[in-house]
């Protein structure tokens, strides 16, 4: 946002002041009812709600949205109407019109007004046809982001999925995901009730539009109607047979009252003889477009009432197209400054921002260019703003125009490659030095690959692929796509990029130590299962999934909610591999731990809801799916009236008027609900002390409105309890979960789940204060609660016993410990096969008893079958060997779980 003012110091403050609150209330919370909050202006809240809450598995990516909405208000910020009136008409016939019809073209020359146009009648739309539902995407510079073909179709589908409520697994695969997306455009747009316009601008700037595109051939859902803008000069011939919506050049009225318009902003009167000029001047193709005409108005203005209009027009009427315009303005900005050393940082910004793949950032800008201040900074970006060559996208400046680019290379890179390769490499240092500070940022990510591909420099690419945080950051934003194509460039087919990838995160786990790194290696190995499942290499993204959940067990606990995340995960990749039996199980454990982390209605059920429903489905249980579906949309509706639309300022407008809403009103258990489940938010976020004032006000709330001794109260007092447990204060994390555990028992069935959770938590709490003769108790209870559950042959059960066989061992009751493990090791190997790797943990803990019991060679014996089972598993993540798990394997569960910290614990002693 920039604001132009010349008063004084105060003044100019408190028009900061407005403008930074203007800004806050309606871009950021949405208090102010604007135009901006049209149906498609939807934003993921990148710092509050994770992916998978509204998109299922997709993965989404903040500032990408956050860059189509700039593009939009940009495109549509001239207050200037240039007799768009007839092309509205125009438009609006196409809505109307009767199905089947192909797409409409809207062509012109650059800078012609297509972006405005579109802009300001989806405006329109906006307000005059509530019930339509209009998706668009504006593409930017050819080779940004914004033009890559497989994200803005990914882009289109998870919109349509979020206005359907539909949370479906959805493809990463460019290839799948380009010949999927007619499918899924008639499938979501039979579920919408009204009309669905895609808008795509500037559609011939995507690299191979026509291939990437050829969905646009087929024929459309009767209710979608599609709209693309392409340059005149650039169209595919195959789209040209469309109906078209050709740009007229600007008359005299309009060009007279564009100019007028920039003119009466600077106050500046121009003659009737000056008049005639310009109007003679702009009658040819190149000099009567809209872009041309706003610069020339923009150019007059700047010289004001101080300069000499005849002379700067007669320097105006040499130019005889955009580029040549846009080049004389730059050269005025440089006459403008005041010494060279300005005019070379001039030179060398435009330059940077020139080879860059998005653009670059202010504060990048001056750690490029230490002698560049910020006063300089600021001059220089007013100016450049002001006269249309920057604009701001994500935080970023890039080049407003396509022409201003065009012009900002012929001005100073027309010695061809090498001044752009210095300008590449400047880059290259700056965020390689980054990398090399373990600060790996959705700049460095999205930056430094692209670089090393531009210069063609294979093997420093290679290198940068296998940073894990840069390929991580750009997986888990959705660019899937541009990671492929990277490790295509370095000449790598997908098994020896699986293998790469495998053995660059176990050199890394060799230098994790504490909860911290270990959470973070967890996150890593996800990241690369969920790429490998992507890929189609299903028996390799098993293991790096398993142990993912194993780390997040150890370093968390075994119903952190991140957990159900791994759980959820890793049965994803079971039902692709038709594995069902495998997969229903770790769905109904991850419905459990979400269950007992958000409680029964939070979004995150429903996923797990929606994800057992499909899976049934699958299996022709038509009846138990639908069940599962109605639960799941009653939910999802619920949590829509409390939180508002799903769509992005709607959004942030309802979370902020119903905080203040749990601020004044009367306290309601819904109410109390919410106020848990901000705590939960934020807990998760760790941010420890806002949690706590959730979490503390929910539980006063509850026992007013509920009673003290209410199962709702326990879930309060358990999530206090998990975080003051971990702040370390053990005492109150006790009191707590004693508190809880005793209003569950007198509440709740022997065998209830969240019995089972109070009764395992207080057992992990007692151990870590060293209570063990207390924890004995409360871990037989738990394999108790379990046999009860599950039935005595479940692996669940053997979870419970090695627990409690952990807890002998440290008691140094190695005799009742032994029996513990051996039908720990029965279970886990009728549920799972010989080879799995909570076998082989469990003969590596009973070799350690039997060595500290003084049979060696049984404990030799049992080593040795462990160690197997630990190679076989590292043969299968590098796709070396065929999967262990069987087909038929239906009793297969992972909660199970076996908390791998049972195993260390045991190993170090």
């Amino acid at each position: 946002q920039m604001i132009d003012h010349t008063g004084g110091v105060e003044e100019g403050a408190y028009e900061i002041y407005s403008c930074v609150e203007k800004i806050i209330k309606q871009d950021i919370l949405g208090f102010e009812m604007t135009e901006l909050e049209g149906k498609d202006l939807g934003n993921k809240e990148e710092s509050t709600a994770p992916e998978e809450e509204v998109f299922g598995d997709a993965l989404w990516d903040a500032h990408d949205e956050q860059e189509q909405m700039e593009a939009f208000q940009q495109a549509s910020n001239s207050t200037c109407e240039l007799g768009f009136e007839k092309y509205f008409e125009r438009l609006n016939d196409l809505v109307a019109a009767p199905a089947p019809i192909p797409p409409l073209l809207v062509s012109g020359g650059p800078g012609s007004g297509k972006s405005l146009l579109l802009s300001k009648w989806i405006q329109l739309q906006q307000k005059h046809s509530p019930n339509t539902l209009i998706l668009y995407h504006f593409v930017g510079r050819p080779m940004s982001t914004s033009s890559e073909s497989a994200l803005i179709i990914k882009r289109l589908t998870l919109k349509l999925m979020q206005h359907s409520w539909l949370v479906s697994p959805l493809t990463l695969d460019p290839a799948k995901l380009l010949e999927e997306f007619p499918r899924w455009l008639e499938k979501l747009s039979a579920r919408h009730q009204g009309s669905i316009i895609i808008i795509i601008d500037s559609i011939d700037q995507i690299q191979q539009a026509e291939k990437h595109m050829k969905w646009l051939i087929d024929p459309l859902p009767v209710n979608v109607r599609v709209i693309v803008s392409v340059n005149v000069e650039t169209c595919p011939q195959a789209w040209r047979l469309w109906p078209t919506l050709h740009l007229d050049p600007l008359n005299s009225k309009d060009v007279k009252s564009l100019i007028g318009a920039e003119c009466n902003v600077a106050n500046v009167k121009l003659t009737k003889e000056q008049e005639k000029k310009l109007e003679r001047h702009c009658r040819s193709a190149t000099t009567c477009n809209a872009l041309y005409v706003t610069l020339l108005g923009k150019t007059i203005a700047r010289v004001g009432n101080t300069g000499n209009i005849d002379e700067i027009l007669q320097q105006c009427f040499q130019c005889q197209d955009t580029v040549s315009l846009y080049r004389l303005i730059l050269r005025s900005i440089q006459e403008s400054l005041q010494s060279d050393k300005e005019k070379g940082l001039l030179r060398e910004i435009l330059c940077v921002i020139g080879v860059s793949h998005n653009g670059v950032s202010e504060s990048e800008l001056m750690e490029l260019y230490p002698e560049l201040s910020s006063a300089v900074l600021a001059s220089l970006v007013h100016s450049l703003h002001k006269m249309c060559l920057l604009t701001y996208g994500c935080g970023l400046l890039k080049f407003q125009h396509l022409q201003a680019w065009e012009m900002v290379r012929l001005e100073y890179m027309e010695e061809g490659e090498n001044v752009i390769s210095a300008y590449r490499q400047k880059l290259v240092e700056y965020f390689t030095m980054q990398l090399s500070r373990d600060r790996v940022t959705w700049r460095s990510a999205d930056e430094l690959p692209w670089l090393f591909q531009q210069q063609g420099d294979k093997q420093k690419l290679h290198k940068c692929l296998l940073n894990l945080f840069v390929s991580q950051n750009l997986y888990k934003r959705g660019h899937f796509a541009e990671l492929l194509s990277y490790w295509q460039l370095v000449g790598k087919d997908k098994s020896s990029m699986a293998a790469e990838y495998f053995d660059s995160l176990k050199e890394y786990e060799k230098s994790c130590e504490g909860e911290e790194s270990m959470i973070c290696l967890a996150d890593l190995y996800e990241t690369l299962g969920r790429f490998l499942k992507d890929l189609g290499l299903l028996s390799q993204a098993v293991a790096p999934l398993q142990r993912s959940l194993e780390i997040r067990e150890t370093a968390l606990d075994p119903d952190h909610p991140r957990v159900a995340q791994s759980l959820h995960q890793l049965a994803g990749v079971y039902v692709q591999w038709k594995k069902f039996g495998n997969a229903e199980q770790l769905y109904k454990q991850a419905l459990e731990i979400s269950e007992n982390a958000y409680g029964a209605e939070h979004p995150r059920v429903a996923r797990e809801l929606d994800a057992l429903a499909t899976l049934y489905q699958k299996q022709n249980k038509y009846e138990q799916a639908e069940q599962l579906r109605k639960k799941s949309f009653k939910i999802r509706q619920k949590a829509a009236r409390r939180k508002g639309s799903l769509c992005g300022f709607a959004l942030l407008r309802q979370r902020a008027l119903q905080l203040e809403e749990l601020t004044l009103s009367k306290d309601t258990p819904d109410n109390a609900r919410t106020l848990n489940e901000l705590g939960v938010l934020y807990y998760l976020q760790n941010n420890l002390e806002t949690a706590e004032l959730f979490l503390k006000r929910s539980l006063e709330m509850r026992e007013r409105v509920l009673g003290p001794n209410h199962p709702d109260c326990a879930q309060s007092l358990n999530n206090l309890a998990a975080l003051y447990n971990e702040k370390q204060h053990y005492d109150k994390a006790e009191e707590l979960y004693e508190k809880a555990l005793d209003i569950r028992r007198r509440a709740l069935a022997p065998d209830h789940p969240s019995l089972a959770y109070t009764v395992k938590h207080l057992a992990v709490l007692y151990k870590k204060m060293g209570k063990l003769d207390k924890a004995v108790p409360l871990y037989e209870l738990a394999v108790e609660i379990r046999q009860k559950s599950f039935g005595p042959k479940h692996p669940s059960v053997a979870t419970a016993l090695v627990n409690l066989a952990v807890l002998y061992c440290q008691m140094k009751k190695q005799i009742e410990a032994l029996p513990l493990y051996e039908r720990a090791l029965k279970i886990y190997e009728d549920s799972f096969g010989p080879m799995h790797p909570r076998v082989g943990e469990t003969l590596k803990n009973l070799a350690v008893l039997s060595y500290e019991g003084g049979d060696f060679e049984k404990a030799a014996e049992l080593y040795k079958r462990a160690m197997e089972i630990k190679e076989a598993e590292t043969l299968l993540i590098c796709g070396k060997a065929t999967s262990r798990h069987s087909s038929s394997g239906d009793t297969f569960s992972l909660k199970s779980a076996l908390s791998p910290n049972i195993f260390l614990e045991h190993g170090q002693r």
